[in-house]
């Protein structure tokens, strides 16, 4: 028998779909991320979305973002949008506080904030 993944560990559909919602509600409210949310639509419905497709892959669950949309290709995805250190940074700021709100044990939160923080340095595209 196979340890559990992240996806599993998270609670599946619904833990995947509490964290990007709660990432996104923190976006759209929290002062500190202005700067982040200005580079979203006006309604986030989408980017909840999509996020949520795609976590739900990157955790270990099924491949809803590759079924739709096919590979990820995510650092093209974002060349449209400028990303540097604090934009990068107040996305980070979001998924650390909502991460820090869900269940589950300290090692997997640890685990999974080490691996988010290196996909946002990942998606940088611009230098400061």
């Amino acid at each position: 028998m196979s340890a559990p993944v992240p996806y599993e560990l998270m609670g599946g559909e619904e833990g995947i779909r509490r964290l990007v919602d709660r990432f996104y509600d923190i976006m759209d409210t929290a002062p500190e991320a202005s700067g982040v949310r200005s580079l979203h639509a006006q309604s986030l419905k989408w980017s909840r979305q999509k996020l949520f497709m795609y976590l739900t892959g990157w955790s270990g669950g099924p491949p809803l973002y590759e079924d739709r949309y096919g590979h990820p290709h995510l650092r093209m995805r974002h060349v449209p949008f400028r990303i540097g250190q604090e934009e990068r940074d107040q996305w980070v700021w979001c998924m650390d506080r909502a991460l820090d709100e869900q269940e589950m044990s300290a090692e997997l939160r640890e685990r999974l904030r080490q691996r988010l923080h290196f996909l946002a340095d990942h998606m940088r595209n611009e230098p400061g």
